[in-house]
């Protein structure tokens, strides 16, 4: 199969808001008023916990259908820790991404634990967000 593309467009609305659009839709990006937003919408580092969540459940469940799983249902929980020293310009000694995120899968199903093994293990390999999260990938940026 061919590559698939996936485009968004986004503008700023402000210094802290940002209007994107994907498809048909168009999502809201602002930070917490603690952060100096205007809390309209999720900040980008919760958005990147939300389409890991996203992607494990679309993974949870089509792996499941694929091992005869009946998968009524998924709850996942994600919590991303890191230092906003680098983002705020205070400190350059960590990273300024996730130093960890934590996944709580919780999957409601009825199936043996070599199946559920064999589920998880498929799950975590395809999703890809998480291999955007886990790897390297190569990012070309064009200021025009």
């Amino acid at each position: 199969m061919a590559d698939l593309k996936f485009r968004v467009k986004a503008h700023s609305e402000n210094p802290t808001k940002t209007i994107v659009k994907a498809r048909g839709f168009e999502l809201i990006v602002d930070e917490p008023a603690d952060l100096g937003g205007t809390d309209q919408g999720a900040n980008p580092v919760e958005l990147m916990l939300a389409a890991y969540a996203g992607c494990l459940n679309v993974m949870a469940h089509v792996c499941a259908q694929e091992l005869g799983i009946e998968m009524k249902g998924v709850k996942i929980d994600l919590v991303g820790s890191l230092n906003p020293d680098r983002l705020f310009g205070k400190s350059f000694a960590e990273r300024a991404g996730y130093k960890e995120i934590k996944v709580t899968l919780k999957p409601d199903c009825v199936a043996d634990e070599a199946t559920m093994k064999k589920w998880i293990d498929s799950v975590l390999d395809r999703c890809p967000v998480g291999d955007n999260l886990k790897n390297a990938t190569e990012i070309i940026i064009q200021v025009k």
